[in-house]
């Protein structure tokens, strides 16, 4: 009897450290806005569509919404665009593209409202299985903050992979050739 006792326990921890709860009258910007500080590069928030599988990596942190994913995603990027210590590097499944307007009526005009969205943004395709398998890895060290949408259409997710807002890559580039040319 004490062996199931101490399986449901562990069982409700596991479950209560992913943090599965829906947000009813929230913002995602609020959300958002309660997250960011403690979040810095190599961080990832997600919008996800309904159907997005729930991962299991300990730094993943599951937040159900009720809000549309375009308006979510909309929120996302204009608290993201305060953030001084943050930007995103963003990205969307290649899949979305060719999913036909026969199979999944309305995902034309999904896809213009999302392009509009990240108009001047340069979001970069990348195979849907293969973020899983970046988030994935990043959820073993790194927080991951993804928000679940009610949609409902496929291949509709969007990632922000964060990166310091204050540090580029190019200087980043620059400070390692200098540490490797004084190391010589």
């Amino acid at each position: 009897m004490m062996l199931v006792r101490f399986s449901v326990f562990t069982l409700t921890v596991a479950l209560a450290s992913v943090c599965l709860a829906a947000v009813p009258g929230s913002t995602v910007a609020k959300l958002v806005k309660a997250k960011l500080p403690a979040l810095g590069h190599r961080n990832w928030i997600i919008v996800a569509d309904s159907a997005y599988p729930l991962q299991i990596a300990p730094g993943i942190e599951t937040v159900t919404v009720t809000e549309s994913q375009l308006s979510s995603v909309r929120q996302v990027l204009s608290v993201l665009a305060k953030a001084k210590h943050v930007r995103p590097n963003i990205f969307i499944d290649s899949e979305l593209q060719y999913v036909p307007e026969e199979s999944v009526p309305g995902i034309t005009k999904f896809r213009r409202n999302l392009s509009a969205l990240l108009v001047g943004k340069a979001p970069q395709s990348m195979l849907h299985e293969d973020i899983i398998k970046r988030l994935d890895e990043a959820g073993k060290t790194f927080k991951v903050l993804l928000i679940k949408t009610p949609h409902t259409m496929p291949y509709t997710s969007v990632f922000f992979q964060l990166e310091c807002g204050y540090w580029s890559a190019v200087a980043e580039q620059k400070l390692r050739r200098a540490m490797k040319s004084e190391a010589k």
